[in-house]
């Protein structure tokens, strides 16, 4: 009970066993200036030390006390720790890192806002809108939902399936949402840069092919006839464009061929690689554009 009573940091308002401590000491500096006598004096100081000496035993055994109590509440604390169960000590952990993850994502979100990924929170976690573009000009839109919980996965989308969505995920998603989101934008954007290109050649260019475009779903392989003058009297010539990288907008192999001529003279043979060279490193309504400012060229030398 005198333990007790003398700890009473919050009911003592004279401030415990320290602060009684430091006012006999104050006392007692006091009393050397104050007291005449020299035997008062000393009798004074004598009954002093003996109180402060009292006093330090008694902060001693209290400090001991106090680290004793310590101990123990850090002991019962670890025996808790160590009865809760290895699930519940996961779960708490996944919980932390689903956490960190959709901070994560939110702050990837807000720098790709101006780059054409952008999202919205839901109930499940965020819903990922990619905003395709070529050349500056606005295409389609595609959105991933995805579900934050353990394992991160993707509840539904809205990309081609032609588009190796799963593998990715597989790959990057659990372990770099970051480097996902920006490898999907760079697929998406990549086809939708090769569709442009083929719709803008059927659409502005259907004078110079001598028949139909030939592609396939993803776009990667285009096929088709043409001619460098649609009025003149060129022969045509066959095109097969392959992209075999379906991150790019441009093709890795192309081969442009004269139909019905088996033997070249080297002139025919230099505007064929010419425009071999052309296919491959400009897109084709540029290609094209370009076929047709050399017929406006051709019919004014005509006419003058």
């Amino acid at each position: 009970m005198e333990l007790a009573d003398t700890l009473r940091p919050d009911g003592d308002p004279n401030g415990g066993v320290l602060a009684h401590l430091e006012r006999l000491e104050t006392r007692m500096h006091r009393s050397r200036k104050k007291l005449e006598e020299p035997q008062t004096v000393q009798a004074e100081e004598t009954a002093l030390v003996t109180e402060i000496q009292k006093l330090r035993r008694l902060r001693d055994k209290l400090r001991a006390e106090v680290k004793r109590r310590q101990a123990g509440v850090s002991r019962k604390v670890k025996a808790s720790t160590a009865n809760v169960e290895p699930d519940q000590t996961w779960e708490i952990t996944e919980q932390e890192v689903l956490e960190r993850k959709w901070e994560n994502l939110k702050a990837i979100l807000q720098a790709y806002r101006f780059t054409g990924l952008s999202g919205r929170l839901t109930s499940r976690g965020v819903c990922v809108c990619i905003s395709t573009a070529f050349e500056g000009n606005l295409l389609d839109s595609y959105f991933m939902d995805l579900t934050m919980q353990k394992p991160l996965r993707i509840h539904r989308h809205s990309v081609p399936v032609f588009i190796p969505l799963e593998e990715l995920s597989a790959k990057y998603l659990e372990t770099n949402i970051q480097h996902f989101l920006f490898t999907v934008c760079e697929y998406l954007n990549a086809y939708s840069g090769r569709k442009y290109q083929a719709d803008r050649l059927q659409s502005d260019f259907a004078a110079f092919l001598a028949g139909p475009l030939q592609r396939n779903s993803l776009c990667n392989l285009l096929s088709f006839t043409y001619k460098v003058e649609p009025r003149g009297q060129s022969f045509p010539l066959c095109a097969r464009l392959l992209y075999k990288d379906l991150t790019r907008t441009l093709p890795t192999d192309v081969t442009v061929t004269y139909q019905g001529m088996d033997a070249l003279s080297t002139s025919w043979e230099e505007q064929r690689a010419s425009q071999e060279n052309l296919f491959r490193t400009k897109p084709l309504h540029h290609v094209f554009t370009s076929f047709a400012r050399k017929g406006e060229m051709l019919d004014m030398s005509l006419v003058s």
